[in-house]
């Protein structure tokens, strides 16, 4: 016979775990998260409104459907470098040279393709391979010297803008051929329709998969599942809704561009990559301590190789990609902003500049939210230097909620 006390206890237990169930549930759990300093994507949805309000306000056209369009195509080149800078802040290390490789990758595709007269394909693979080396150097560095990424990435800033100035020559740039596939793909072409619409539904019907195999799993193991089948179903209509909207509105415009769908496929490829496989949370491991992964034989070094060639690599695409942007080759490629808005965009988006912690995804609502403020500067002719000023406040305020969000995490670790 069981005792009052102990089923009284149960009945109790019972009805909290029924309280967690659905909706409700979910929405307490989500307060109860980011009171704990887990913001998540909070901090940029907000920021994203705001802007879009302000700009908006001060210039309706920053929300016509062409105008985002235009914001998407600058977005992608900056997104690739984004996404390479994520995979070294996670493990606490920064690359202060994607501007500067992305300008030689620039170089390296004009000299490449129009000065030698190879095919594009090549000379993409050049660029990538040069990339490549130089992640591979940045992390020997490291490994072989215990030089600070801080220094020889600097240190590869200034090699790599000399290599790009003398491959551009006494002209300094070189123009692409404008009604080449490859400088319509970063000016011109976008997605049909209807095929925009069908990838609106993916994200749902892959979150809808993964939830349900989810709870099977946990149910089969005699786990609750937090939220059930009903917060699972919100979850994935509200997405599916969202992403039929904003498709639906840009192609009352020009369209998805391609090459933002080239981008995304990366950041979804990455974020399987770091949450997925054996690799990523090697990653995770080394970012939130080093010696903790060494003595649980995890190959430190190998890490840092990968992260620093993977960051190198996505550089040097961006590079190339801004080259199709731009129809050229120039000594302007990578210098500027590039550098500050690649990084920032990282941060903002949720990636720890102290490491251990960051998505993929952090590249994607990183840049978005950089190119929004961009563009609408640009509408509002603001200054180059006004431009600046406002992005580094941006960043420093990504910067202190991230420090905010650790205290407030350590905190509730303690408690």
């Amino acid at each position: 016979m069981t005792d009052p006390n102990t089923r009284t206890a149960l009945d109790q237990s019972d009805s909290r775990l029924r309280q967690d169930q659905g909706v409700a549930g979910a929405i307490r759990g989500f307060i109860d998260r980011v009171r704990s300093g887990d913001l998540g994507i909070l901090p940029v949805v907000i920021g994203l409104i705001l802007i879009a309000t302000v700009f908006w306000s001060l210039n309706p056209i920053f929300l016509a459907p062409n105008n985002l369009a235009n914001l998407l195509f600058d977005a992608a080149a900056v997104g690739c470098i984004s996404l390479g800078v994520v995979c070294v802040l996670m493990l606490g290390e920064i690359d202060l040279s994607i501007g500067s490789m992305s300008g030689l990758a620039s170089a390296i595709l004009g000299v490449v393709w129009v000065r030698m007269g190879l095919p594009v394909p090549l000379a993409i693979l050049v660029a990538l391979c040069a990339g490549a080396f130089m992640g591979f150097v940045y992390a020997t560095m490291l490994n072989r010297f215990g030089m600070p990424s801080f220094v020889s990435t600097l240190s590869g800033l200034l090699a790599m803008l000399g290599l790009q100035l003398y491959l551009l020559g006494g002209t300094g740039s070189i123009n692409l051929p404008y009604a080449s596939p490859m400088v319509r793909f970063g000016q011109i072409y976008v997605m049909p329709a209807w095929f925009s619409y069908v990838l609106a539904f993916a994200p749902g019907v892959v979150m809808l998969a993964l939830g349900l195999a989810r709870m099977r799993r946990r149910a089969a193991v005699n786990l609750s599942n937090p939220g059930g089948v009903s917060v699972l179903l919100v979850k994935v209509a509200v997405l599916t809704l969202i992403l039929l909207g904003a498709v639906h509105y840009l192609n009352m415009g020009r369209g998805i561009p391609w090459m933002f769908g080239l981008f995304v496929l990366l950041v979804v490829i990455m974020q399987y990559a770091l949450t997925r496989t054996k690799w990523g949370r090697a990653m995770f491991a080394v970012g939130g301590n080093r010696e903790a992964a060494r003595r649980s034989g995890i190959n430190v070094n190998r890490i840092r190789i990968s992260a620093f060639m993977l960051c190198s690599m996505l550089a040097a695409l961006g590079g190339t990609l801004a080259a199709s942007r731009l129809a050229s080759s120039s000594q302007q490629a990578g210098t500027g902003d590039v550098n500050l808005n690649a990084i920032a965009a990282a941060v903002i988006g949720g990636t720890s500049l102290f490491g251990g912690r960051g998505s993929a995804w952090s590249a994607l609502l990183g840049v978005i939210v950089i190119q929004a403020i961009s563009n609408g500067l640009t509408l509002l002719n603001l200054s180059s230097s006004l431009r600046y000023m406002i992005t580094g406040a941006v960043l420093a305020v990504a910067v202190i909620v991230d420090s905010l969000a650790r205290r407030s995490r350590a905190s509730h670790g303690r408690a």
